[in-house]
């Protein structure tokens, strides 16, 4: 079922989250164990989710003491985002928690376009320089395509890190992912290619040179699957981006947490998550 957050809905809904549901104090002290900076980190949600589904790792991160700051972006259909508030001058570690309102959209360049509307805003309105991104599921194809068009955008803010949870870069299980195919552990490089994974391969001499830290977690509960996304498609991202990467990280999670759900949920990806983006 497609799922449609209006603005309203999906602000009243963090905020009363904030307040009461979710154990995000917002009066929380600022932890000196992690860096302290005005970089916003973006969460993207993936496939027929919500920002709803980033508010277990954001939770995990606030509890933590890394921030006292989160906002909500809305986009609509029409690109057009709105967020629920003006991220403060000087916020340490603010976090953007983001909402597609067309959540099922497979049109991965228009995904892309989403995501530009949210960091153009960010760099525009609220003056943010530096921007980390986590993505779960197919949030990671629309920061794909994101890059494809913007990787050299000097409207958009700079990209310092990147996690990737959950990634299908190569195709997705019982839609397109290719049949058979085999992924070299030393550079990713996929046997077989399905058409959006053809298209960006053009990454691999677009994405930023030595700026960006990547981290691709993915999940196996013993099938060599999350039980939606195949390691193997999780895997190809290496070969996309990792040449270009400042640095280049995989890390496989197993266990009944390391279903494709779960892993957004996860304490031990929380732990990865945090220490990633903000450890000292």
């Amino acid at each position: 079922m497609k799922h449609h957050f209006s603005y309203l809905t999906l602000a009243a809904t963090i905020t009363i989250s904030l307040l009461a549901g979710m154990p995000l104090s917002a009066h929380a002290a600022l932890s000196n164990r992690f860096r302290q900076s005005t970089t916003a980190t973006v969460f993207f949600h993936g496939y027929g989710s919500g920002a709803h589904a980033e508010r277990h790792m954001v939770n995990a991160a606030v509890n933590a003491g890394v921030t006292k700051t989160v906002v909500s972006a809305n986009v609509d259909a029409n690109g057009h985002v709105t967020f629920s508030k003006k991220i403060p001058r000087h916020a340490i570690n603010p976090i953007v928690m983001v909402n597609f309102e067309d959540n099922e959209n497979t049109n991965y360049s228009q995904d892309g376009q989403y995501v530009a509307s949210v960091l153009h805003h960010l760099k525009t309105v609220d003056h943010i320089k530096n921007v980390n991104l986590e993505a779960h599921s197919m949030g990671n194809m629309a920061l794909a395509y994101y890059f494809l068009k913007n990787a050299h955008n000097k409207q958009m803010p700079r990209v310092r890190k990147q996690l990737d949870l959950a990634a299908p870069m190569n195709g997705i299980q019982g839609y397109d992912l290719p049949v058979n195919f085999t992924v070299n552990q030393q550079t990713g490089k996929p046997s077989a290619m399905s058409a959006n994974y053809r298209q960006m391969t053009q990454l691999r001499h677009l994405y930023p040179k030595n700026q960006v830290k990547i981290l691709n977690i993915y999940g196996d509960v013993g099938n060599r699957t999350d039980n939606q996304v195949d390691v193997r498609s999780a895997q190809s991202l290496r070969y996309l981006e990792s040449s270009r990467a400042k640095s280049f990280r995989e890390k496989k999670i197993t266990g009944p947490g390391a279903d494709h759900v779960q892993l957004h949920r996860n304490p031990e990806v929380d732990q990865l998550l945090i220490q990633f983006f903000w450890g000292k």
